[in-house]
């Protein structure tokens, strides 16, 4: 099996491979099941759901995500893995939008499958003797356990009953890292030990906020496409859709992108620092896909005036997407940046007036754009000085 492992040359990042690339188009059918069923289902209950699927479809793509930062996926070996899990994760992501209906026993059998499955193929080529067979036997441990969870809740018929269930197995998978996967014989791991590139693992995170930020792209495009008007206001609303995903790649990827692989690389504990990376870009690349929503809401209705649910929809991208990439500056730089404590501060401002002035959503979204271009331009001056 070491003649599996990514060879690692001093001075030399590790690069991203075309299979990778290739395995990430599932995703990207996921990230838009995810984004319609939002859309579909603009309730708290809603909101719930599709957050719970949004951490399965994060999930299993980050442990992937680790097991090809090990791993050559040039060598046949794991191609066939991640060829194998794409063909799991694609009728997984097919059954998003009824997940809480008659095809929560499709989604979970395929998750569990794909966590299980990459587990126990990883240990058959490792066998007995490599330094990461007792990791990978402690994620089997967990997500075999996570999996007793999916399984049980897809089987209830009750959706209350199914969400709690599934949310306890998100939390298996999700907080078990935390805490080295400890079990019970089997011990703790450590992140120490976790030798990883720290290039090739930010640039992965950085793709799927590409990922991400495409389906924003693509709800704009689409949704213009189907207006059967183009006049009025509906240029100006276009222009605010790209312009709010325009503003957020600048947020993102101007500064503090860079210097991520630097951070991880050069880290006292690289493997705790790139698991810390994953539990942001959670929330990073979460936000954005409530934020192809409230672009699809604005390209749709753009003089409507806006209720909770628009504010909800059209702000909290936004917000979320500042508060994860402040908590990513943090752990990048050391500290958070005042723009995005001052972006924070005039979104929630925003809000207020807007929902009590009945403003329509394409002055809600003029503003949120402005006080986004704003942060961008605060905070690339202050980068640069």
């Amino acid at each position: 099996m070491s003649t599996l492992l990514r060879e690692r040359i001093h001075g030399e990042e590790a690069k991203v491979s075309s299979v990778e690339l290739f395995f990430d188009l599932v995703y990207v059918f996921a990230v838009t099941q995810l984004s319609h069923r939002l859309l579909e289902h603009m309730s708290p209950i809603g909101a719930l759901q599709t957050l719970l699927l949004w951490f399965a479809v994060w999930l299993g793509w980050q442990y992937t995500c680790w097991v090809t930062n090990w791993f050559d996926p040039e060598k046949l070996q794991i191609r066939v893995l991640l060829f194998a899990l794409m063909l799991v994760a694609l009728p997984m992501s097919a059954a998003i939008p009824e997940a809480f209906g008659e095809r929560g026993l499709l989604f979970a059998a395929c998750y569990v499958g794909l966590q299980v499955g990459r587990s126990v193929f990883v240990l058959l080529c490792l066998g007995r003797g490599n330094a990461l067979t007792p990791n990978f036997l402690r994620i089997l441990g967990w997500t075999v356990i996570s999996g007793i969870f999916w399984i049980a809740g897809a089987l209830q018929e009750d959706a209350t009953l199914r969400l709690a269930l599934w949310a306890v197995a998100v939390l298996c998978e999700y907080v078990s890292p935390m805490f080295g996967f400890v079990l019970p014989g089997l011990g703790r791991s450590s992140t120490q030990d976790w030798t990883i590139e720290g290039g090739h693992l930010a640039e992965r995170c950085q793709l799927f906020v590409i990922v991400a930020l495409g389906e924003s792209i693509l709800v704009t495009g689409a949704t213009l496409a189907q207006s059967a008007d183009w006049g009025g206001d509906t240029p100006l609303a276009f222009a605010l859709a790209f312009a709010t995903s325009l503003v957020l790649w600048w947020i993102y990827f101007d500064t503090s992108s860079r210097d991520a692989s630097h951070r991880i690389a050069h880290a006292a504990d690289p493997g705790g620092m790139g698991a810390l990376f994953h539990y942001l870009h959670v929330l990073i690349v979460g936000s954005v896909i409530v934020v192809a929503v409230g672009c699809e809401l604005l390209m749709a209705h753009p003089h409507e005036h806006v209720g909770l649910q628009h504010v909800a929809a059209t702000l909290g991208g936004p917000g979320l997407y500042l508060l994860g990439n402040a908590l990513f500056r943090r752990v990048v730089y050391g500290s958070v940046p005042a723009s995005h404590i001052a972006g924070l501060l005039g979104l929630a401002v925003w809000a207020a007036a807007a929902t009590a002035l009945g403003l329509s959503l394409l002055a809600l979204c003029a503003g949120i754009v402005a006080l986004l271009l704003i942060v961008a331009a605060w905070d690339g001056c202050t980068q640069r000085q």
